[in-house]
């Protein structure tokens, strides 16, 4: 058993020594590939989603130099009819490319040259007789093993684009790292003969040129494209509820926190790691700051491309935006439009994907958070204020201020008109959830379809635990703020409010045009409390 080749179960088994969610139905998805034209698998998750606790679960079941069983008793993968098949039966080798990148730096030597020679000399000591004394190159010794003794090789790369992300603007090291991988995966008898299966992982697919994968024979999964390893990506909701009710976690604050990732066919998928931090340490909060820097996200956002800014606005205000995610290179440098920066986002986790409607948007509070943080770094310095000002709008409105509430919510409606006709009902709706952003922590809030001549109305529900009042909000265009109040009236809509008995807040917005049709940015606003 050594670092590279045959690692053991030690990782999986550590893994298991906590709370565990079972994922290793995944191994019985890798098992039908194996030896097959699929064995080649690269599924790309973003940070913390449980990319290498994947695999060392690889490791663990098939390493042949350990005996596994008991660690998976009693899991998913146990019960599959391939469990038995495959089980501890081939050569390991795991390379975790952030280890060598942190190893080269710290011996100044070649990336690729150094994590050769580690792997080859573990190789030399397991294989004596099979691996040249002066062997360099990884792909001839594993064929030159497998010639001499039949035995195949299951290869899992650990973080496999860290590279593009660490050496993003050397190109020659990066060529030189794909050619060595087509070396290891290049297919033909070579391949056939050596590699039984492979296991990639990463935050980015594999790098494209043009319109063609850089690694052909790969399977891919994406946060774009999951396809069967849907179940995989992250947490189900039913696991988050089943995790909730073994801990005595809050499910209606872990749904709201971390939740919002979806795809075709399947339940909200939720981050992994923030939901495990949450229980663990008892506390709602962003974690995701503890993994990825705003400053990353900052610049990306800022990166200047015609309409990024404004869907970044628009999605501050709740809204989706439409994306073409097929020109993205999977690489963090050959950004060329709005689209590409949008697309890399969704593969960082900070965007979620509706593959349906070919829309993104930001999935939950946790990534809100940290959009929110990021921006405030920028000089979007409307946005800035109408963002700073959103819990001194809530209370305003709590407080049935209307001359505060009408002037950010004017703001707020003028922030979010850098592309949108002024009068438009998007913009409208962008305006009334960017100017009541940090509202997200307390309440829920369902938007109505617009009816006749109003615009949307907007019910902002208590989240559970807090003692907040429900606001109902109104808005109208060229009419008038009693007209607003009078509709809520009028249809009832507090009676809608079932299951809530506390106090209700009524909010009336008006905002006019002159009678030359001249855009203005004038409010008013008329607030009124109903008890229930």
């Amino acid at each position: 058993m050594g670092i590279y080749l045959n690692p053991g179960k030690k990782g999986f088994e550590t893994i298991l020594n906590g709370l565990y969610v079972d994922k290793t139905g995944l191994i019985d998805y890798v098992n039908s590939t194996l030896d097959t034209p699929l064995k080649l698998t690269c599924f790309s998750r973003p940070r913390r989603f449980g990319k290498s606790f994947a695999a060392k679960m690889l490791c663990a079941y098939y390493d042949r130099s350990c005996d596994s069983h008991a660690l998976f008793d009693g899991l998913e993968i146990s019960r599959k009819a391939s469990f038995e098949k495959h089980i501890n039966r081939y050569d390991v080798i795991y390379m975790d490319i952030t280890w060598f990148i942190s190893r080269s730096k710290t011996r100044k030597t070649n990336i690729l040259t150094d994590m050769q020679m580690a792997v080859i000399h573990e190789l030399k000591e397991a294989f004596p007789a099979c691996v040249k004394e002066n062997e360099v190159y990884l792909p001839d010794a594993l064929t030159g093993i497998s010639q001499k003794t039949d035995r195949k090789f299951f290869v899992i790369i650990d973080e496999w684009d860290a590279l593009f992300r660490e050496a993003k603007d050397d190109e020659k090291l990066q060529e030189e790292y794909i050619q060595l991988l087509r070396g290891l995966f290049k297919g033909g008898t070579a391949t056939d003969e050596t590699i039984v299966g492979s296991y990639m992982t990463g935050i980015l697919p594999i790098k494209k040129y043009g319109t063609e994968s850089a690694l052909t024979d790969f399977q891919e999964y994406t946060m774009v494209n999951p396809d069967e390893l849907l179940p995989y990506v992250g947490f189900s909701e039913t696991e988050v509820k089943k995790l909730c009710e073994q801990t005595g976690a809050d499910y209606e604050k872990m749904r709201c926190w971390y939740d919002g990732y979806s795809f075709e066919g399947s339940e909200s998928v939720y981050n992994p790691n923030s939901v495990m931090l949450a229980i663990r340490k008892k506390r709602f909060r962003n974690y995701w700051r503890a993994s990825e820097t705003f400053e990353s996200l900052k610049s990306y956002i800022t990166s200047g491309f015609d309409g990024l800014k404004d869907a970044v606005i628009l999605m501050l205000g709740g809204q989706r935006i439409n994306v073409d995610t097929s020109t993205f290179q999977n690489d963090i440098i050959s950004l060329d439009s709005r689209d590409d920066v949008l697309t890399l986002l969704v593969h960082l986790g900070y965007l979620a994907y509706d593959a349906n409607k070919e829309e993104v948007y930001i999935p939950n509070l946790e990534v809100a958070d940290a959009f929110k943080t990021a921006v405030k770094s920028t000089k979007w310095n409307e946005v800035n204020k109408a963002l700073s000002q959103s819990d001194h709008l809530l209370n305003a409105t709590i407080q049935g201020d209307a001359q505060t509430v009408a002037e950010a919510l004017e703001l707020a409606h003028e922030t979010c008109t850098s592309s949108l006709e002024y009068n438009d009902e998007n913009s409208l709706s962008c305006a009334i959830l960017l100017a009541y952003y940090t509202a997200q922590n307390y309440y829920e809030i369902f938007r109505e379809l617009p009816t006749g001549k109003g615009f949307a109305d907007y019910a902002f529900i208590p989240r559970k635990g807090t003692d907040q009042p429900a606001l109902l909000i109104e808005l109208k265009y060229n009419k008038s703020a009693d007209t607003a109040i009078q509709q809520i009236h009028d249809n009832r809509y507090v009676g809608k409010l079932k299951g809530f008995g506390g106090k209700v807040m009524l909010v009336g917005v008006n905002y006019d045009k002159d009678a030359k049709g001249e855009k203005r940015k004038h409010h008013t606003c008329i607030i009124e409390e109903v008890k229930r």
